[in-house]
C-alpha cells in the first residue's frame, strides 16, 4: 500500500461535561458524554520510503508540531518503522473550538499509518499511544459514542438515538489550560450518572439510562461560565442558538456552541421547514447543521 486519499477526521461534541474532582497532579476529573459528527477534516498520506515525516497544510497553516505529525512520530519510534509519510491536511474542523479537530487528527492519524505501514496494530497498542498525546484522543480511536470518565480516558461505549445539532463557532478562540484554572470554574459536581446508580447497575442498564438522559438534554458543561466571562462572543452564540432552537451549550472549553434540534424542539419554535443556521452571521463566524454519527468512519481499521 503506497498511499491513503480522503481520510476522514470527524470533530465530537459534549452533550454536557461535569468537572467532579481533581487528582493530586492536577488534572480534573470529569463525567460527559461525547457524540461525533459530520463536520470532519479530511486528510491524505502517502508513504515515504525514507523515514521522513511531512505535513502538507491545504487549507489553513497549523503549528509546525501540532498533534497530528506528534502522533506520526510517535508511532514510527514505538513500532521502530523505518517508513515516513507526507501528510496532506485539508482543515474544516475550526480550531479553539472545543471540538476535538487536533485530536481527532492525531487519530486518525495512528490509524491511517498503522494500515498505510502494514503494522496491523490492535486498538490496545494504539490507545495508550493516543492518550500520551492528548485526553480526547483515545475517544476519537474507539469510535463510537461514548461515556467519558477520568482524564477521558475512561470509555463507555454508548448507543444513542440520531441527532440533529446546530453548531456555532465564533471567531474568538478560548485557550484550554486558562478555562481550567479559572476561578469560576466548579470543580465538585455530584458523580451522578454513576454514584447515583444502585451498585447492582449492569452496563446495559447504566447504557440505556444514560441514552435516555442525554436525550432530554440532561447536566450542563461546567467550563461554561468560566468561558462566557472571558469571551462575550460565547455568551452571544447561546444567546443566537437559544432564540432559534429553543437550547444552547458550549461543547468541551469552547468556544463552539451548539443546540439540539429535534422534532420536538421544531414544534416548539414553530418551524414547517427543516431547521437552518442564521443566514447571515457576524464576520470571521462559522457555523452549520451536524448529524451525529453512529461509528467514526475508520471504525475497523485496527482490529479490537
Amino acid at each position: 500500500m503506497l498511499a491513503l486519499y480522503d481520510v476522514a477526521a470527524p470533530a465530537k461534541l459534549n452533550l454536557f461535561l461535569h468537572v467532579i474532582g481533581r487528582r493530586a497532579d492536577g488534572y480534573h476529573l470529569l463525567q460527559s458524554v461525547f457524540v461525533l459528527i459530520d463536520w470532519c477534516d479530511t486528510l491524505h498520506f502517502e508513504r515515504r520510503g525514507d523515514g521522513r515525516l511531512a505535513r502538507h497544510d491545504l487549507t489553513e497553516a497549523l503549528p509546525a508540531d501540532d498533534l497530528c505529525l506528534r502522533a506520526a512520530h510517535a508511532l514510527q519510534a514505538a513500532s521502530g518503522c523505518s517508513f515516513g509519510a507526507d501528510i496532506h491536511i485539508a482543515k474544516q474542523v475550526p480550531s479553539g473550538a472545543g471540538m476535538g479537530g487536533g485530536s481527532s487528527d492525531a487519530a486518525s492519524t495512528l490509524l491511517a499509518l498503522n494500515r498505510l505501514w502494514g503494522l496491523h496494530w490492535p486498538l490496545s497498542r494504539l490507545l495508550p499511544i493516543g492518550l500520551s498525546l492528548g485526553a480526547d484522543v483515545p475517544f476519537f480511536l474507539g469510535g463510537r459514542p461514548a461515556f467519558v470518565e477520568g482524564i477521558g480516558e475512561i470509555l463507555t461505549p454508548l448507543q444513542l438515538p440520531p441527532q440533529r445539532f446546530a453548531v456555532l463557532k465564533p471567531q474568538a478562540s478560548l485557550p484550554t489550560a486558562q478555562i481550567f484554572s479559572s476561578p469560576l470554574l466548579a470543580r465538585d459536581t455530584p458523580a451522578v450518572i454513576v454514584a447515583g446508580f444502585p451498585a447492582d447497575t449492569s452496563s446495559n442498564q447504566l447504557k440505556k439510562i444514560t441514552a435516555e438522559m442525554i436525550a432530554e438534554g440532561f447536566g450542563h458543561n461546567d467550563l461554561q461560565p468560566p468561558a462566557e466571562s472571558r469571551c462575550v462572543e460565547v455568551a452571544q452564540a447561546l444567546e443566537l442558538l437559544k432564540a432559534r432552537f429553543g437550547n444552547s451549550r458550549m461543547t468541551g472549553s469552547g468556544s463552539a456552541v451548539f443546540a439540539r434540534v429535534g422534532a420536538g424542539i421544531d414544534r416548539i419554535q414553530g418551524m414547517s421547514e427543516s431547521p437552518k443556521m442564521p443566514e447571515e452571521l457576524p464576520p470571521g463566524w462559522a457555523g452549520r447543521m451536524c448529524q451525529s454519527l453512529e461509528l467514526h468512519p475508520l471504525v475497523g481499521w485496527a482490529a479490537d
